[in-house]
C-alpha cells in the first residue's frame, strides 16, 4: 500500500507539473500537455483515496512524514488543474481584451511575430466585445492628467518593470508594443499601448491578446489592470 501511494502521488504530481515545461522546451503538443493535466487529476485523486484508506484501515503502521509528503503531492496534482478549470468557467472563453472595443489599438510591430499563430492580430468584435463588456466592465480607456511624452516615458518604464519584451521596430507613433511570456507554459501574449494627447492630458488604451488558446483564463484582463497600476506607480500615483 505504501509503495502504491508513493507511486500514484508522485506520478500524478509529475503529470500535472511537467506538461508546461515539456510544452515550452521539449516540443510536446498542447493537446498532449492538457491530456496529461486531465489524467493527472485522476491519478492524484486515486492517491488521495489510497491515503484515506491507509489511515482508516492501517492507522498504526502509518508513516506520517512520508504520508504527509504524498498527500501534498496528490493535492497539488488535483488542485492545480481543478483551479484552472474553475477559473475557466468563471470567465468568458475569449483571448483578446482591449480598453477601446470600438477602435482597439492595432498590432503593427508585433504583427510579423504572430505570423502562423492560431490567433490572428485582427480584432473580431461582435460577440467577443459583448462578452468582454459583460465580464470586465472596468476595462476602459484611462485619462491621465499628464502630457503624452511624460506618459510615454512612464509606459516604457512600466514595461521594463513588468519584465515584458519590448518590440519597437515599426510601431506607430505614441504606441508601445511588447510581449509577455507566461512562466509555466511559456505562452506568448502580446500587448499594445496607445497614447492619445488631449491638450495637456493623455488617453491611455491597452490591448492584450494571446497567440494561442480560445480562453485566456482571465489573464489578458488581469495584465491590462497590472499595467495600468504600474503606469500610475511610475507617474507617482500612490
Amino acid at each position: 500500500m505504501k509503495a502504491l501511494i508513493a507511486l500514484t502521488s508522485i506520478v500524478g504530481f509529475l503529470m500535472v507539473v511537467l506538461p508546461g515545461p515539456l510544452y515550452q522546451y521539449a516540443g510536446v503538443s498542447l493537446g498532449t500537455a492538457f491530456t496529461s493535466l486531465r489524467f493527472g487529476v485522476y491519478v492524484g485523486g486515486a492517491a488521495i483515496i489510497l491515503i484515506i484508506l491507509q489511515v482508516l484501515l492501517n492507522r498504526k503502521n502509518v508513516n506520517w512524514g512520508s504520508t504527509l509528503v504524498c498527500a501534498i503531492l496528490a493535492l497539488i496534482a488535483v488542485g492545480m488543474p481543478v483551479s484552472m478549470m474553475s477559473k475557466a468557467s468563471a470567465v468568458p472563453p475569449i483571448h483578446d481584451i482591449t480598453t477601446d472595443v470600438t477602435n482597439p489599438p492595432e498590432f503593427v510591430a508585433i504583427a510579423p511575430l504572430r505570423e502562423g499563430a492560431p490567433n490572428s492580430v485582427a480584432y473580431e468584435g461582435g460577440d467577443v466585445t459583448k462578452q468582454q463588456i459583460e465580464a470586465y466592465p472596468e476595462i476602459k480607456t484611462q485619462l491621465l492628467p499628464q502630457p503624452v511624452n511624460e506618459v510615454y516615458m512612464a509606459a516604457e518604464k512600466a514595461i521594463e518593470a513588468l519584465g515584458w519584451e519590448r518590440v519597437s521596430d515599426g510601431a506607430l507613433p505614441n504606441t508601445l508594443e511588447a510581449t509577455d511570456t507566461t512562466t509555466w507554459f511559456g505562452f506568448k501574449d502580446d500587448v499594445v499601448i496607445r497614447l492619445t494627447a488631449k491638450s495637456d492630458d493623455t488617453f491611455v488604451d491597452v490591448r492584450s491578446k494571446s497567440r494561442v488558446g480560445k480562453s485566456d483564463l482571465g489573464k489578458n484582463a488581469e495584465r491590462i489592470e497590472t499595467f495600468m497600476a504600474e503606469l500610475r506607480s511610475q507617474l507617482g500615483y500612490y
